[in-house]
C-alpha cells in the first residue's frame, strides 16, 4: 500500500531515484544518472572468471590464460580458454565461456567471408569490431539477438596482413581498444599493475611470454604448471602474417623452468 507521509509526499518516494531496483532489470532502460546497470553487472561477471593476460610486441602477439581444474577427475585438455579465429587471429577468453562461442562462431564466419569475398585476410580490428557489433545486439527486438548482455570479456590478438601485431580487448558493453598488455578475469587488477610495471614496446616475444606467464603465476591460487595454463602466439613472419598456434606441454614446461 501507498503511504502518505506528514510533508504530503509519497513514502520512499526519495529513495526512488537512489534505488537500483528500479532501473537495474531492463538492458535498454537508462537510470537517472545515465548509467544501463545490466551492462556494468556483465562487467562485474567478468572477474568472476579465470585470468587471461596478453602482451603485443613489435615480434608478434601472445595470450595466456589460467585454467581452473576444480577436480582431478577433469580433463584439463577439454578446457578451452584460448581459440583460434583465423590462420593469423587467436583469442582468449574470460566470464561466461558459453557466451564467449556465440562471439567467437561469429567471428569466424565474419573472417572466412571476407577471406572468400575479398580474397584478403580480415583484419584483427575488423573482425573484433564485427564482434562487438554483435555483443551490442541485446537492445535489438528480434528473436536472434540476446536478451541480456555478453557476459564475456575477450583479447583479440593476432598479425595483420601488413606485418603490424594487434592486441584488442572487448568487453561486455561492445567497447574494444587496443592495448600493449592487458589482463581480464579474476586477477585483473593485480595482473594490470604488474603489466604496467614491467611492459615496454621494444621487448621481444620472447620476453612478452615470460611476462605473461609471470604476471600468471603471481596471480594464481594454485602453483603454475604446464597443465592449468595455455599459452597461444602469433609470430611475425619476415614482415609477413604469422601464423597463431598454442603451444604444447613440452615448450610451456621448457618456459616455465626459465621463470
Amino acid at each position: 500500500a501507498v503511504v502518505s507521509t506528514q510533508s504530503g509526499h509519497y513514502a520512499g518516494e526519495e529513495n526512488m531515484f537512489q534505488s537500483r531496483s528500479e532501473y537495474d532489470r531492463g538492458v535498454n532502460v537508462f537510470s537517472p544518472e545515465g548509467r544501463i546497470f545490466q551492462v556494468e553487472y556483465a562487467i562485474e561477471a567478468i572477474k568472476l572468471g579465470s585470468t587471461a593476460v596478453g602482451v603485443q610486441t613489435k615480434e608478434g602477439v601472445c595470450l595466456a590464460v589460467e585454467r581452473r581444474i576444480t577436480s582431478p577427475l577433469m580433463i584439463p585438455s577439454s578446457i578451452e580458454k584460448i581459440v583460434e579465429i583465423d590462420d593469423h587471429i587467436g583469442c582468449a577468453m574470460s566470464g561466461l565461456i558459453a557466451d564467449s562461442r556465440i562471439l567467437i562462431d561469429h567471428a569466424r564466419v565474419e573472417a572466412q567471408s571476407h577471406w572468400f569475398t575479398f580474397n584478403e585476410k580480415m583484419t584483427v580490428e575488423s573482425v573484433t569490431q564485427s564482434v562487438s557489433n554483435l555483443a551490442l545486439s541485446f537492445g535489438e527486438y528480434d528473436r536472434k539477438s540476446m536478451s541480456r548482455p555478453f557476459g564475456v570479456a575477450i583479447l583479440m590478438a593476432g598479425v595483420d596482413e601488413n606485418g603490424e601485431s594487434v592486441l584488442l580487448h572487448m568487453d561486455p558493453s561492445g567497447t574494444y581498444l587496443k592495448y600493449g598488455a592487458k589482463a581480464i578475469g579474476a586477477g585483473s587488477e593485480g595482473a594490470q599493475a604488474t603489466l604496467e610495471e614491467q611492459y615496454h614496446k621494444s621487448m621481444t616475444l620472447d620476453d612478452g611470454v615470460k611476462l605473461c606467464l609471470n604476471v600468471l603465476k603471481q596471480v594464481m591460487e594454485e602453483k603454475i604448471s604446464s597443465t592449468n595454463i595455455e599459452v597461444g602466439i602469433c609470430r611475425k613472419d619476415q614482415e609477413k602474417p604469422g601464423k597463431f598456434r598454442l603451444l604444447g606441454k613440452d615448450p610451456i614446461d621448457a618456459l616455465l623452468t626459465t621463470l
